[in-house]
């Protein structure tokens, strides 16, 4: 597995990165797919943020993507975090029985509505993301999101040929928009 790692307001040290490689290698062997892992090791600067160690894992497969974020006062627990999500993540995606659902969705969209009421806040792009549009059946495209705990997830649908859009309705269930173009 080819490994990236990156660090922002951090100097990685050689132990550090030994340490995420070994730990990114554990996920490998319970699924040897992965191509690829990238790392990003992080410490905000704000001293409000109790728990500023923060990491961002993410492995590429030939199917699936598995991201998980975690954060902790200390950059090791942080790893040891998201690395006990990728299992689960790949243990879900492999057939077990794990459930993993973005609980906090709810809350942060009335906690930022609330925020906004009675305020006019400039809207701004802050930004801009490229990446590849996999073909995938409706049920795949379900379970990568899943997977990558979103609300959304662009895909090509290979019954159809068109681009999808798959987002979680309110209700729990999920929604598809298909992009038709004019002609």
């Amino acid at each position: 597995m080819k490994t990236i790692v990156k660090g922002r307001n951090i100097n990685i040290t050689r132990a550090l990165k030994e340490y995420l490689k070994k730990k990114m290698s554990k996920v490998e062997n319970h699924f040897n797919r992965i191509i690829k892992g990238e790392a990003e090791l992080i410490v905000e600067k704000n001293p409000s943020i109790r728990e500023n160690q923060r990491v961002e894992i993410t492995f590429f497969t030939e199917g699936p993507i598995f991201r998980a974020v975690a954060s902790s006062k200390d950059m090791y627990a942080s790893i040891d975090k998201a690395i006990n999500k990728l299992e689960r993540q790949v243990e879900k995606y492999k057939g077990k029985n794990y459930s993993s659902f973005n609980k906090h969705t709810k809350r942060f969209v009335e906690a930022a509505l609330e925020s906004q009421k009675g305020k006019k806040i400039p809207r701004r792009v802050v930004k801009q993301k490229q990446f590849l549009i996999n073909q995938m059946s409706l049920k795949e495209a379900i379970l990568q999101m899943e997977l990558l705990s979103h609300d959304f997830f662009i895909f090509a649908n290979s019954e159809t040929g068109g681009l999808n859009i798959l987002y979680r309705r309110k209700d729990g269930n999920y929604g598809v928009i298909e992009a038709i173009l004019e002609s």
